[in-house]
């Protein structure tokens, strides 16, 4: 198989797209299959970008899931660029957020927030929690 053939960074962002959507609309991955014709190993081939998804069957998904196909692609470019990035200033590996079940629960959570003054403090909170877990790291 020819290197144009394997999946790459493109890949990966449609494949966490499928998956954000699909738990945002409470979908397992058997169901999302049924409504495509597919098995949930083929759609879970998908989410992980292990398999890519062609255009013919991205219309498909974007029709059931009830989303325009630039969905898929949205964030991809800032995506694409981070994952360029081999090196930082400091010499570590720079390396992609990693999109944990946890994670895309958090973010499907907060989406969900209508107040947009609570949403501006809960990043706020998660924001100074963070800075103070940077703060004890660095000091250890």
């Amino acid at each position: 198989m020819s290197d144009s053939k394997l999946p790459s960074g493109i890949d990966r962002v449609v494949g966490q797209r499928i998956r954000w959507r699909r738990k945002e609309l409470n979908l397992t991955q058997e169901k999302l299959g049924d409504l495509l014709g597919l098995t949930f190993q083929q759609v879970q081939k998908y989410e992980k970008g292990i398999n890519r998804v062609s255009a013919g069957r991205l219309y498909e998904m974007s029709t059931v899931l009830g989303i325009p196909i630039t969905y898929f692609f949205d964030g991809a470019d800032a995506y694409l660029q981070h994952e360029a990035l081999q090196v930082a200033e400091d010499g570590d590996d720079i390396h992609a957020p990693i999109m944990t079940s946890e994670v895309l629960d958090l973010i499907a959570a907060f989406q969900r927030i209508e107040d947009v003054s609570l949403r501006k403090s809960l990043l706020a909170t998660v924001q100074a929690a963070a800075s103070a877990f940077d703060d004890k790291q660095a000091e250890d």
